[in-house]
């Protein structure tokens, strides 16, 4: 088959400038994802109201979990856009929608002011932010693996969670700041929760300029077009990689979406905390987090990816059920916040590499794609769901079922890390 693509060789401060590039897109465009959950203890009232304040959080959580499932779709289209026409065009164009649909919500009026049509604006909004995220996932992994050297792989690609999570925290921070400083109680569920999503759209933009002028990580030869790159039919050579990408994920993003963005509702809807202090505790847990990810990303360059990924799914599958039921019941912050960060320093064996390890798993015409594709079908069936379940669970009096529901997919997906070739030995990046 002719060769369809160069993969360049940049000098390493371009490569480390496109890698920081990259990866405060990626900073950006979670910050606008995260922003939704952070704030919808505040907005929920706005768009759907009522007394009950579990039903209003489940009714958010819907439509989180409707963006979710996007998700599939942004990153099969943009995943495909990647493969045929460059990263940096993908990754400019999905910062683009992100900040679309955070503008869209920040001036979308109330369920008071247009009825049904509220909550339907921001069905549409986080549709587009959906499509968004679903294409950024992909095309981020790819790239920051295919600028990192082979030595430092696990490393570099690992600063796609760090960006990632500190795109969360970036979003609890702005929340803590308007608590505590700026804003009451009052303003923030009348107006004030419209701030961080304005904010997020004009960063968005800032950053799409920012994107332009990436170095692309793969050189796509015009004159060397064949049918077979970033096409279905493509990833379709490759089912046992799509089946390995889907099943890794499964155990991995239910427990990141368990405790990261459901555990603020947690401690506040479970636990008892307050508002102020459950936003406090998270962001403190987060901060601890992002710091871990480079941290076992250059372990994985040592000892390979494999041992991480056992490790998250042995230790995640003994201890989710005792850390949830603990958090439950105690009214200590400092025991809430060892409790999360136990359980997320666990989940870092999963979340420091496995975006390094999906793009070790395709070769550079489907690589996007196939990174981006069954990720995002995963993610939007088990971590975008995770929070409507949960709530549904307390809702229906059987919270407990929740965390066993956790552990079982935890325990699904050790089975295919024990099982798989560790992806630093048969890595398909230097094809």
């Amino acid at each position: 088959m002719p060769q369809q693509f160069d993969v360049s060789s940049p000098s390493t401060i371009n490569r480390i400038r496109s890698i920081i590039g990259g990866s405060l897109g990626n900073l950006v465009e979670w910050y606008d994802w995260y922003v939704y959950t952070a704030f919808s203890l505040y907005f929920s009232t706005s768009f759907f109201p009522g007394d009950n304040q579990t039903v209003q959080l489940l009714n958010t959580a819907g439509i989180f979990a409707i963006g979710f499932l996007m998700r599939p779709i942004g990153g099969w289209v943009m995943g495909a856009y990647a493969d045929k026409k460059g990263r940096k065009a993908a990754l400019t164009l999905s910062v683009l929608l992100m900040s679309i649909g955070s503008l869209l919500i920040a001036v979308a009026p109330g369920y008071k002011q247009i009825g049904i049509a509220a909550p339907l604006l921001l069905v549409l909004a986080r549709i587009i932010q959906g499509l968004s995220v679903g294409g950024e996932y992909g095309t981020s992994a790819t790239y920051l693996s295919e600028m990192a050297t082979k030595k430092h792989r696990g490393f570099y690609s690992s600063f796609q969670y760090v960006t990632l999570i500190m795109g969360q925290l970036l979003a609890l921070g702005v929340l803590v700041l308007l608590q505590h400083f700026f804003l009451t109680d009052k303003q923030l569920h009348q107006w004030g929760w419209r701030i961080p999503f304005a904010i997020g759209a004009v960063l968005a933009i800032t950053v799409m300029y920012l994107r332009r002028s990436l170095q692309e990580s793969v050189k796509v030869d015009e004159h060397k077009i064949h049918s077979n790159r970033g096409t279905i039919r493509a990833l379709a050579q490759h089912p046992k990689a799509v089946l390995v990408v889907i099943g890794l994920t499964v155990g991995g993003t239910i427990a990141f979406y368990t405790f990261t963005t459901y555990m603020q509702k947690f401690l506040v809807n479970t636990s008892g905390f307050s508002k102020n202090t459950a936003t406090l505790i998270s962001a403190l847990t987060l901060g601890g987090f992002m710091l871990l990810q480079p941290v076992f990303g250059l372990l994985s360059d040592k000892i390979g990816r494999k041992p991480l990924l056992i490790g998250f799914g042995i230790l995640g599958t003994l201890t989710t059920v005792p850390i949830m039921t603990a958090l439950g019941e105690t009214k200590d912050v400092w025991v809430a916040f060892a409790l999360i960060m136990c359980a997320l320093i666990i989940v870092s064996g999963y979340t420091s590499i496995n975006a390094v390890v999906k793009a070790e798993l395709f070769p550079a015409n489907v690589r996007a794609l196939g990174v981006g594709f069954p990720y995002a079908i995963a993610v939007s069936l088990f971590g975008g769901t995770a929070e409507y379940i949960a709530l549904d669970f307390k809702n229906n009096h059987h919270q407990e079922w929740f965390y066993w529901y956790v552990t079982v997919c935890i325990a699904l997906s050790l089975l295919l890390y024990a099982l798989m070739n560790d992806t630093r030995k048969y890595s398909k990046i230097e094809d």
